[in-house]
């Protein structure tokens, strides 16, 4: 009988020293997070089915972007936010450290995004009305030749870096080209008009789109490349990013002044939260705690940025541009201290703190800047837009 009891104090005392373990390599605490490792790929790899370990212990979509975690493929290339004027066809380079335009030079007609290449080698410009892509060299920060593309109003990789999907949004398609040469594989139809920004899946197997003239969302099945189903949302719906759980979808609505909230399994609207006048780009902190989503301004260009927490689905802090502004798309630093945004109709880009919410900076550029391009920035590989990394 005591030799029993021994054996199950000695069991018991076993498991205690286990968890005591365990809870020190987690910091002390069960629910803390998990530290992330820098990757040092130059982007090549296959990608995972999964992402890492979120805060709780889940997935997260965005563990490879936290601050500083710089791919070898990137840690040669110039610090710079690359802006285009759409109204002018060009593009402003900014010198974030001194916060003053350092290169200038022309692009095609009515440029719209700076999209970097999935394997972090080009970013693209999408000259939507000139139906071409202007290649720069983030080595330099100079442009290449010009590549003809029908109608790019947006640019995106699939996440394992198969295919390039060119948004046609004025033909209403999604051309599904070659990630290099930019050839044609596939045109995929769909039936809402103005699709203009999208989001993938955690596993990549299927995509959310926005189609801003119809009200709609379309949901495609990436491997297939075919439409699994439309949602009606109304209003104007613009950026589209995926949650770090990779379950919710926000979607920001220029009329309707906030975030519709998707669920992307069962492709079912499941809230709204207000944020302002406008509500346009969509940006997770390095830490993948918030979400900063640029409102416009409306009418009145009295824009502000919204900060959503992604824990709560609350907004827990709105910051003001004195005299006003229209802050549109852009993308946070590589450390993760500064916000960076286009004003479209104030011809300048904005630089905010995100830790005080502070204007530090704005800095005149062209006329109708949009989808400005923070780079280089923390990830494996990019799936397109502004910098939306993996």
């Amino acid at each position: 009988m005591r030799r029993r009891r021994l054996t199950a104090l000695l069991l018991v005392l076993a498991a205690l020293a286990a968890i005591v373990v365990w809870v020190t390599q987690r910091g002390g605490d069960p629910s803390g997070p998990v530290r992330a490792t820098p990757t040092t790929s130059g982007g090549g790899s296959s990608v995972p089915p999964q992402e890492g370990g979120s805060a709780v212990g889940g997935t997260n979509v965005y563990a490879h972007d936290g601050a500083g975690m710089l791919s070898d493929a990137v840690k040669g290339d110039l610090y710079r936010v690359y802006v285009p004027n759409s109204d002018d066809s060009s593009v402003d380079v900014i010198d974030p450290t001194t916060r003053k335009v350092v290169d200038h030079f022309a692009v095609g007609r009515n440029p719209q995004h700076v999209v970097p290449s999935w394997d972090l080698q080009t970013l693209y410009v999408t000259n939507d009305k000139g139906n071409s892509l202007t290649p720069i060299d983030p080595r330099t920060g100079k442009p290449g030749q010009t590549i003809p593309v029908d109608d790019p109003y947006n640019l995106y990789f699939t996440p394992d870096g198969s295919r390039a999907i060119v948004v046609a949004e004025a033909r209403q398609d999604l051309d599904f080209r070659d990630p290099h040469t930019f050839a044609l594989r596939h045109r995929l139809h769909v039936a809402c008009a103005g699709v203009d920004h999208m989001d993938f899946s955690a596993d990549g197997s299927y995509l959310i789109a926005s189609c801003e003239f119809s009200g709609r969302m379309v949901k495609i099945d990436v491997a297939q490349e075919r439409v699994l189903g439309y949602l009606q949302v109304g209003g104007k719906p613009q950026d589209v990013k995926v949650e770090p759980a990779g379950k919710v979808f926000y979607v920001a609505d220029m009329t309707k002044g906030g975030l519709h909230e998707i669920d992307g399994d069962s492709f079912t609207e499941i809230g709204f939260l207000p944020t302002g006048p406008e509500a346009h780009g969509l940006y997770p902190s390095r830490d993948a705690r918030f979400l900063y989503v640029s409102n416009r301004g409306g009418r009145t260009n009295k824009g502000s940025i919204s900060v959503v927490d992604f824990a709560t689905r609350q907004v827990v802090a709105t910051w003001h541009i004195p005299g006003g502004g229209t802050p549109d798309m852009g993308g946070v630093s590589p450390d993760g201290k500064e916000l960076w945004l286009a004003g479209r109709r104030s011809r300048v880009v904005y630089a905010f703190d995100t830790t005080t919410g502070a204007l530090l900076a704005k800095v005149p550029v062209g006329p109708g800047p949009h989808g400005a391009c923070v780079w280089p920035q923390p990830g494996r590989y990019s799936i397109g837009h502004t910098g939306n990394m993996r």
